[in-house]
């Protein structure tokens, strides 16, 4: 491991702060420019609150290898930190949350989840293009499941390409012409300072975004109590309210972090019945065919304090509705179900899902199953596209 101790860590530690006089925190991190910038983002927020703190990097087997990450197993970014942190080599684990595996782990607590990037997925295409304008046949690169499966489903014709490496060597893949466009999480970009080379974020008609894209997620063991009061400085309850309904929808699904599966979630204000201002919780999900022959789509509100148990309610909807079929069928085995295809948004109260939550389902063909190029065929935008 090595460690990375921040500019102003030993001023901290000999100050008359609230962190005079010990040692730092241990920070552990990836060594990745992103997860050093993003581990580098909590490390200076406890600088700033008095605390000495420093990062330790941590090697993980994803780190070493070239492999899809569907291939080198779920958690291979994770389990490698949280090992360290169960021997307390460091205090402190700061993970890309939507890497971490659904299941709870006793042994730590999720202790802040600090306010969220934009969760969408971004292009990065050659000439400054956006998807739409790229010629049949154009090569692009990503290799999450998710986005392959939503990329062919848009039917744009495009060739998609696996890829691996950091955001830098990605970027360069399409300036050298290896890739007319990659796609990556926009937030990634945001965190190093690289917004300048996205050439369209794709709105959640065109891509739903992993569950908890964009967020972090900071963990301590269970038993250091000081540490987990002190870190909740840095939770965003509106973060980790809407990543908590993602991420129950993705564990109703019996799906990993890698499946075709993309769900977004938001705290929006609406209208009660009195004309009271009041905040609920929209959540928007969906499941592909690998091959892009099918994407079912789903779409629900409640209320905040109930997020998990719409992220659950929203995946049962899904999964009456083929999800569990989608996700297991091998890629080019899908059969689209065209009966699905135009307008089902469901009534409020008449279906499992919506009566549950108080809100509505909808589910969309594929643009390619419905002859179409574009993803104009979409649901309406969700109050996040109309204020972004």
């Amino acid at each position: 491991m090595t460690i990375l101790q921040g500019s102003d860590a030993a001023a901290v530690a000999g100050a008359g702060g609230p962190g005079a006089g010990r040692r730092p925190w241990r920070i552990g991190t990836r060594g990745s420019l992103l997860a050093r910038t993003q581990a580098g983002d909590v490390r200076d927020a406890l600088i700033a609150a008095g605390q000495p703190a420093e990062l330790v990097i941590v090697e993980t087997p994803g780190d070493l290898s070239a492999d899809p990450v569907q291939e080198i197993g779920v958690g291979v970014f994770t389990s490698a930190l949280r090992a360290e942190l169960a021997a307390a080599n460091i205090d402190i684990a700061v993970h890309s949350y939507k890497d971490l595996p659904t299941a709870g782990d006793d042994r730590f607590v999720l202790a802040a989840v600090p306010p969220r990037q934009d969760p969408r997925d971004a292009v990065v295409a050659r000439d400054g293009l956006v998807l739409g304008e790229l010629p049949p046949g154009a090569v692009v690169g990503t290799s999450a499941p998710r986005r392959v499966a939503q990329l062919l489903a848009l039917g744009l014709g495009l060739e998609i390409r696996p890829l691996r490496g950091n955001l830098d060597t990605r970027l360069r893949q399409v300036a050298e012409g290896e890739f007319d466009a990659v796609v990556v999480a926009r937030a990634g970009l945001a965190r190093i300072g690289r917004l300048d080379a996205v050439t369209e974020a794709l709105e959640p008609v065109q891509m739903l975004s992993a569950p908890a894209q964009g967020a972090l997620a900071v963990e301590c063991r269970a038993d250091d109590t000081d540490l987990i009061e002190l870190l909740t400085v840095l939770d965003d309850a509106a973060t980790r309210t809407a990543v908590t309904a993602e991420r129950a929808l993705l564990a109703e699904l019996e799906a990993g972090c890698t499946a075709p599966v993309g769900a977004i979630a938001e705290i929006v204000e609406s209208l009660d019945d009195d004309g009271r201002i009041v905040e609920e919780l929209s959540l928007r999900g969906c499941a592909a065919a690998l091959d892009g022959s099918d994407v079912i789509r789903a779409s629900t509100v409640g209320a905040p304090a109930e997020a998990a148990e719409l992220g659950r309610a929203l995946a049962r909807e899904l999964l009456e509705l083929g999800a569990r079929e989608l996700l297991a069928a091998e890629p080019g085995t899908a059969e689209p179900d065209l009966a699905r295809a135009g307008d089902h948004t469901t009534p409020v109260g008449t279906s499992t899902a919506a009566a549950q939550s108080g809100g509505t389902a909808a589910v969309e063909p594929s643009a390619a199953a419905a002859g179409t190029s574009t993803a104009t065929d979409f649901t309406e935008p969700s109050p996040m596209e109309n204020n972004r």
